[in-house]
Parts: C-alpha cells; sequence; structure tokens
C-alpha cells in the first residue's frame, strides 16, 4: 500500500493507494469526529461487493452507514438526481458533522462531492473510487460538479475531501471499456507531466493491459503523486492545474454533442489530445512527431484516435460553454511531451483547418 499526501494548507488529506484498501479503511480514515452517520452514494453498478465492505468497515467506527443509490455514468450528474440527494439527506435528519462517502466512478465522486459540498453548507466527504478514472484523476483534487445540458461540469465547487481510498483490486473487474477509457487519462499525464510515464508504457504496456495488480498499484500512485503536487501548487485552476485539462477541450464538447451518451470521457479525451497535438503542429508550436506519438501510445492502450465528429460549427458553439473560455478559446497544447503551455488567441479559421483535417464536416 502506498499513501500520498495532498499538501493543501490546513486541509491537507491522505490518498491511500493498493489492494485491500476498502477494507481497511476503518484504520486508514481520520478521525470523523461527532458524525453519526455516513451516507454512501453508490453507483448501482458496483454496490454489489463495494458497499458491504465500505459498510463493514465504517459501522466499526461508530458510525450508521446509509446507501443512497444513483444511476451509473453521466446520467448521474444532473441537477435533478443532485436535488433527489439533498432531499434524501434530509430526510434523513442529516447534520454537518455526518460525511457523505462517494462510491464508484468518477461521475459519483463529482455529484456526491457536489451534495457534500452545498448540504447544510458543507459536510466532509470521503471518496472511494472504482474506476481507474477516478483513482488516478477524478477523485483528487477536490472538484466538483453536476453537468447542465449546455455543457459539462458547469454548476459546481471545490471542496477537498477528507480522504481518498483507491482500492486496485476494484479495477480487475472493471468492463474493458471503463479500463481503457482510465487509461487515457494515465496518457494524459504521461503527455503533458510526466515522459517516464509515457516512456515505461510504450515500452511495455503488458502488464498494465493484463491489470497486473504491482503495476496497477505504482501506475496509480505515480498518477496520484503528480495530481496531488499540481493541486496543492494551484488548487483552483488558476494556472499549473490548467494542464492537467489537456485534451479536455475538445473531449468536453464531444461529450457535450453527445448528450453525454456516446464517447464516454476517455474516449473523447483521447481524440481531444489527438486535435491538441494537431493544433500545435499546425501552429509550429511542435512537430509531427508530437502528433504520430500521441496516436502510437492511445493505439496501444485499445483507444481510438479518429472516427466520426460532429460538424464543425457544432463543436465550435461548443467550445464556447468551456469553463476555459476568456474571450476566446483557451487550449492547453505541448510544445513537446512534458512540455505544455496554455495557448489564448487560437482563431476559429485554425481550429477549423483541424477539425476538418481530423474528418468534422462543417
Amino acid at each position: 500500500m502506498e499513501r500520498v499526501t495532498v499538501p493543501i494548507t490546513g486541509r491537507s488529506y491522505e490518498v491511500s493507494i493498493g489492494s485491500g484498501v476498502v477494507a481497511a479503511a476503518g484504520d486508514l480514515l481520520p478521525d470523523l469526529g461527532r458524525a453519526a452517520q455516513a451516507f454512501v452514494v453508490v453507483d448501482a453498478a458496483v454496490a454489489e461487493p463495494w458497499l458491504a465492505r465500505v459498510t463493514a468497515s465504517l459501522e466499526p467506527r461508530g458510525v450508521h452507514v446509509v446507501p443512497l443509490t444513483v444511476p451509473s455514468g453521466e446520467g448521474a450528474k444532473t441537477m435533478q438526481v443532485y436535488g433527489t440527494l439533498l432531499h434524501q439527506l434530509a430526510s434523513q435528519e442529516a447534520h454537518r458533522d455526518d460525511v457523505v462517502v462517494a462510491l464508484g466512478g468518477g461521475t459519483v465522486g463529482d455529484l456526491a462531492g457536489f451534495v457534500a459540498s452545498t448540504y447544510m453548507r458543507g459536510l466532509g466527504v470521503v471518496q472511494v473510487p472504482t474506476t481507474l478514472i477516478g483513482q488516478v484523476d477524478a477523485a483528487i483534487g477536490g472538484k466538483t460538479a453536476v453537468n447542465l445540458p449546455e455543457g459539462k461540469n458547469l454548476v459546481g465547487t471545490f471542496h477537498q475531501p477528507l480522504a481518498v481510498l483507491c482500492d486496485v483490486d476494484a479495477l480487475a473487474t472493471l468492463p474493458d471499456r471503463d479500463y481503457r477509457s482510465g487509461l487515457a487519462e494515465v496518457a494524459k499525464y504521461g503527455l503533458a507531466l510526466d515522459p517516464q510515464l509515457l516512456d515505461d508504457l510504450e515500452r511495455d504496456p503488458g502488464p498494465v493491459l493484463a491489470r497486473d495488480p504491482t503495476a496497477l498499484e505504482a501506475m496509480v500512485a505515480r498518477c496520484v503523486r503528480i495530481k496531488a503536487a499540481t493541486v496543492a501548487s494551484d488548487e483552483r485552476d488558476a494556472a499549473g492545474r490548467l494542464f492537467l485539462n489537456y485534451g479536455h477541450t475538445l473531449g468536453h464538447a464531444l461529450e457535450r454533442l453527445d448528450a453525454f451518451e456516446g464517447r464516454s470521457h476517455g474516449e473523447a479525451v483521447a481524440i481531444g489530445m489527438v486535435f491538441a497535438a494537431r493544433l500545435a503542429v499546425s501552429r509550429g508550436l511542435a512537430t509531427e512527431e508530437l502528433s504520430q506519438r500521441t496516436v502510437r501510445v492511445l493505439t496501444s492502450l485499445g483507444l481510438e484516435t479518429d472516427g466520426p465528429l460532429p460538424p464543425a460549427r457544432d463543436i465550435l458553439t461548443a467550445f464556447r460553454m468551456d469553463k476555459k473560455f476568456h474571450g476566446g478559446v483557451r487550449f492547453v497544447l505541448l510544445r513537446a511531451v512534458g512540455e505544455p503551455t496554455v495557448v489564448e488567441g487560437v482563431t476559429t479559421d485554425e481550429l477549423r483547418t483541424v477539425l476538418s483535417e481530423m474528418g468534422a464536416p462543417a
């Protein structure tokens, strides 16, 4: 087991990574103060066996566990589901000393964190991610949100968790598509921030693709350390944390245009990273090798790097609802692997050209 501290001033917490972490939750969690109830917001698809394991770990701490089941996937991240959870907390007489536990994928973590941050002006939240995306990225850093039809993550808060428990045993039974989706976020770390991680993935992806527990623990821990350091230096996306959005500008647009029912988050981000690499090459910021290497590594991880795109005009409209929009679309681009920069002033003509090259209709 590895433990990584997210050293945010006054709100530091630990991320525990390894096999059997959930079973040891009673020992790993910090003091829960006067909490009498733990409201476990759980993805219906992972309730068995993980809800029973969380319950068995928490109840010896004198906390009564109350499960609150939500739909799987982005369908859970709506204002309607958010409102339903608030009513459930109120009807169960949740108080400010109680805690919320997010058990499931990154969508559950986003939703449960938002509920915890707003009910009675804030309850503590424990993140227990059961997907690769959740463990390497979404559960760490305190971003919470729900979607609107107009865009992804448009309503949310920053609310750091009390702790994060990453049990790599959960990844063994993750559906292949969900697992590959998580590998897109791992590739993002390698491309944008950790060239050695990218080298390792390219040299021998076998153990990761086979979900070897030792390889998984090392990979998750490496990504968590990157995320922890980034969040500690820029909690609210003012500078360096923006680099973690590499590939997400187009990725989020594709998710929204598909009404969150098409490509998964990781699949959309993979296309977004290919787009970002091609945009960097077209602007003379990077060489063609960046684009070629991006395609190679994503393909080796089982991710598609092309495919049908919506019309360019629809994508350009969706870009305007991106949270990084500031008088124009801002992109995280790479000069080379591990050399990210934030670029403003990208013109509509530039975007249309690259989208056209990738097959998007006008």
